[in-house]
């Protein structure tokens, strides 16, 4: 199952490699990884999407909070929680049909850039199962596609 974990830690060098060789010396994989500074300038929080049974997770967390850099961790795909991503498309202009074009440009969680050179991008920020469904109706004009990891946090 996936599962979200939020690590808030100490904006110190070496703190994001020490989280990461956690996950490696016990074969657990990391499917996105997000980092940024917190409310606190001097901490930063982590949000690690992984996977796992309900035991193997608790495993992690136990492990990440006893980490020197490391002051809170939480699994708050449990609870009520909000996620998002976002992903840009690159497309060429001519390849995208007009219909197609207002339908994106109505949708509140798509925004089109335009570009100098007969390209669009198109920002979409959304649940990654959004976010996936969007990708496939656009997957066979898309010229390239960056997605960012989930960020997530409790709703109550």
């Amino acid at each position: 199952m996936r599962h979200i974990i939020s690590v808030l830690l100490e904006n110190e060098s070496g703190a994001l490699s020490r989280v990461a060789g956690l996950f490696s010396a016990r074969s657990f994989n990391i499917e996105s990884l997000s980092v940024a500074p917190s409310e606190d300038e001097t901490t930063s929080r982590m949000t690690i999407v992984t996977s796992g049974n309900d035991n193997v997770i608790e495993q992690i967390v136990k492990q990440l909070d006893k980490l020197i850099d490391v002051i809170e961790v939480s699994e708050i795909t449990s609870n009520e929680h909000l996620e998002r991503e976002i992903a840009f498309v690159k497309i060429n202009v001519n390849s995208i049909e007009k219909s197609m074009m207002e339908k994106i440009s109505k949708n509140e969680f798509l925004k089109i850039h335009k570009t100098n050179n007969n390209e669009i991008i198109i920002e979409c920020v959304d649940s990654p199962k959004n976010i996936n469904i969007f990708l496939e109706s656009i997957n066979n004009i898309a010229e390239k596609i960056v997605r960012s990891g989930s960020v997530g946090i409790n709703s109550n």
